[in-house]
């Protein structure tokens, strides 16, 4: 099962508001402002900011 589009739509990074997209591996979602990527795990994305890390710049 995965993340539903509607939900998708309205996540948004909760550091900067600005919304997130998956990484190439789909593996977390990242924030295009502040370069956080947040963890998917078993379908879900976890959107605390203390398990996300900052993605090495050029990194997607």
């Amino acid at each position: 099962m995965a993340i539903a589009q509607e939900l998708l739509d309205i996540l948004v990074c909760p550091v900067c508001k600005t919304k997130v997209a998956f990484t190439a591996d789909k593996s977390g979602l990242k924030c295009a402002t502040c370069g956080r990527v947040y963890p998917v795990r078993d379908d879900i994305p976890v959107m605390l900011v203390q398990e996300a890390k900052i993605a090495a710049e050029g990194q997607e």
